[in-house]
């Protein structure tokens, strides 16, 4: 019986991009993969959703390096600093919080995640 078939979950951020993306897609592209991966870095402690953490950011993070606007780089970047302080993966957050340029972001950034200026 069909109905009851197990369908395989596609996550935003395992779906094909089919043409290249603007700065304002990207931006918006990863604000969904950030929100649909919240649940899974709050409950990264599990091994499955570590792994869908890890491939939502490492996703959000290639389309974040081909945006060409700085403010909107940076604002996608601290979107996904978010995602990883709720994952509590402050290793990556620390590095992504390195290449914000913006002083007002960073300090936006600083100012939610103390930890991730030391």
């Amino acid at each position: 019986m069909r109905w009851f078939a197990q369908k395989t979950r596609q996550d935003i951020w395992d779906e094909a991009i089919d043409a290249p993306l603007g700065d304002i897609e990207a931006a918006a592209r990863i604000r969904a993969i950030c929100d649909a991966a919240s649940a899974s870095a709050a409950a990264s402690a599990r091994t499955g959703e570590r792994e869908r953490y890890d491939r939502a950011a490492r996703v959000a993070m290639e389309i974040a390096m081909k945006i060409s606007d700085e403010l909107m780089r940076d604002d996608a970047v601290r979107r996904i600093v978010d995602l990883c302080m709720k994952a509590n993966d402050l290793k990556t957050a620390q590095i992504l919080f390195r290449a914000i340029q913006a002083a007002w972001v960073r300090e936006a950034v600083q100012r939610d995640h103390p930890a991730v200026s030391e």
